[in-house]
């Protein structure tokens, strides 16, 4: 009965956005104010209880909102600066095969645009980038989609890997669990996953490419995408060895933007020489000969064109990464260190029981961004109509992003802390009576009861259905981490492997998330076409799944990992 009562604003959150088509920033506030009534009337929370939990979930989700508002502004200023033409101009005359030009381009270059601004920028930069060098716009918008799943989980300098830790961390803390030691796991067992996932989810964007784009039967064979196995191989081993590597030793937030960068150049140099190059060029057929539903509805611009140096271009890039690596390490090393004393410092406001909050302001990575973003201004010679564009371009992109994320923390807090000890009920998984637990615990044990041992199954898709619904991995981390957290634990699986596989399900619906199809359907032009890209993308999303499940199992059945 709890647990019903408690998922009404999940499934109302669910039924808005999907039935409804209602946006993240209308459905959630709704969903929040339920959340508050459930809260105070069933649950018996206090007013004010219920008021300061929501205060904080919206402080929270402010110190996210300033990463995510860095790292748009560092993407918007390098446009407007003309570096990031300067950055898309490396991919000119790579290769004539537009099999290696997905992988660079889609995969490549799209994990990098990932890891830095996140939030569906991959596919609206990467497609138009890929309709430029020949792509039909509709095969640009279903690659890059496919694509963007890999790097997500890392994406915005770390969001939503340090978003599902932001909810779960006080309940690692309650069990007697080293908050910081399940954080590096997280990271890593996330990593672990996509890692392997890699070269499946490469090759079936190849395979799409050439059975739904192929100039004729010959060329839609499958054989054609198995042509290039050995430079898929190679573009994978380069990504996942860096990839893996960071996320175990320095954390989430370079992760994707690190590795793509290496592979980016490693890739780009080895090519150029002809390594692993396939025989045989792929290409698609004449433009004329193009069926009418590939083609852009609307008239699509062309890149802006730049002369910057590529050095100079880069600058603003290699500055973030130094200064992440450093600090993120030497703290590491030495927690007496300056860099130590950087992460410790924190901003507080006082509550009557002790902190009511607090902020490691100069550990947020979103800082750095704005600070790299102030000096790229002198550094490329900006004028002021060019830096008042990229300002306001990011305050009006973060907008959307802000609604959501405030109210949804706000509700997923409320659903955290609303356990109340007076009242007594029987538990579904063991049939125990004890104290009401938090709204978030009598989901859990609702869930738990009816998945059980199947639940890793579960975990994934739940994911995949947070960012189908919101658009956005970091979202529906924060809507669901919690709750896979306190299901993990009911059923007794490591809550680490369930909440990874959360963040997984969430990078993995990306490909087929409203808010993205319709995002890199605008920047191709291929408006009307969401459905079937949706369509098409499914498969390569459940297969992902399917993968991460089973890396899962094998993980577990290894013992690297136990229950808290």
């Amino acid at each position: 009965m709890y647990a019903i009562i408690a998922f009404i604003p999940i499934i109302l959150t669910v039924v808005l956005m999907v039935a409804f088509n209602w946006p993240a920033k209308r459905a959630l506030p709704l969903a929040w104010v339920l959340a508050f009534i459930i809260g105070v009337a069933v649950w018996k929370m206090p007013v004010m209880a219920a008021v300061k939990q929501t205060a904080i979930g919206f402080l929270e989700a402010f110190a996210v909102l300033v990463i995510i508002f860095g790292a748009i502004l560092i993407m918007n200023t390098l446009s407007s600066s003309g570096a990031m033409a300067a950055i898309n101009g490396m991919f000119t005359g790579i290769s004539p095969d537009a099999r290696v030009q997905a992988i660079i381009i889609g995969f490549i270059f799209g994990a990098f645009i990932e890891g830095a601004a996140g939030f569906g920028t991959p596919a609206a930069l990467a497609a138009p980038l890929m309709i430029s060098v020949g792509f039909p716009p509709l095969a640009a918008a279903a690659v890059a989609l496919i694509y963007n799943s890999v790097p997500v989980c890392y994406g915005a300098v770390g969001t939503p890997t340090n978003s599902a830790f932001a909810v779960v961390g006080e309940s690692v803390t309650a069990l007697g669990a080293d908050a910081e030691v399940f954080k590096s796991d997280l990271t890593f067992f996330s990593a672990l996953n996509m890692a392997v996932g890699a070269f499946f989810i490469v090759t079936i964007g190849i395979i799409v490419l050439v059975t739904m784009f192929g100039k004729d039967a010959e060329h839609k064979k499958i054989g054609k995408a198995f042509e290039i196995l050995p430079f898929i191989v190679f573009v994978c081993v380069v990504f996942d060895v860096i990839y893996l590597l960071i996320a175990k030793f320095i954390g989430p937030e370079l992760v994707s933007l690190v590795a793509a960068v290496i592979t980016l150049f490693v890739v780009l140099f080895t090519s150029k020489s002809g390594f692993l190059m396939p025989k045989n060029v792929w290409t698609f057929d004449k433009k004329e000969n193009w069926d009418k539903s590939w083609l852009s509805t609307t008239e699509v611009p062309e890149p802006k064109q730049s002369d910057m140096p590529l050095v100079k271009a880069w600058i603003p890039y290699f500055i973030i990464g130094i200064v992440l690596v450093v600090t993120r390490v030497w703290s590491t090393l030495d927690p007496t260190s300056w860099a130590g004393a950087m992460k410790s410092f924190k901003l507080v406001i006082p509550g009557p029981d002790g902190p009511f909050w607090s902020w490691a302001v100069l550990w947020n990575p979103g800082i750095i961004f704005i600070i790299v973003a102030l000096i790229t201004i002198p550094l490329h010679g900006m004028n002021g109509d060019a830096v008042k564009t990229a300002w306001k371009n990011s305050f009006n992109q973060v907008k959307g992003a802000a609604i959501a994320l405030l109210f949804g923390v706000a509700m997923v807090y409320i659903f955290r802390n609303s356990a109340n000890p007076d009242i007594t009920v029987s538990y579904m998984i063991d049939g125990a009576e004890k104290g009401l637990g938090s709204m978030l615990t009598m989901m859990a044990d609702g869930l738990g009861s009816i998945f059980r041992g199947f639940y890793i199954i579960i975990a994934p898709l739940i994911g995949v259905l947070g960012s189908f619904m919101s658009g956005s991995n970091t979202v529906s981390n924060t809507l669901f981490s919690g709750l896979q957290f306190e299901t993990a634990t009911l059923v007794g699986l490591p809550q680490v492997i369930i909440v990874a596989l959360q963040n997984n399900g969430g990078a993995i619906g990306n490909m087929v998330c409203v808010n993205n199809v319709v995002s890199a359907c605008a920047t191709t032009g291929t408006m009307g076409n969401e459905g079937k890209i949706i369509r098409t993308n499914f498969v390569p999303c459940i297969i992902f799944c399917v993968v991460v499940i089973v890396v899962s199992y094998i993980v577990m059945a290894t013992g690297a990992v136990s229950v808290l």
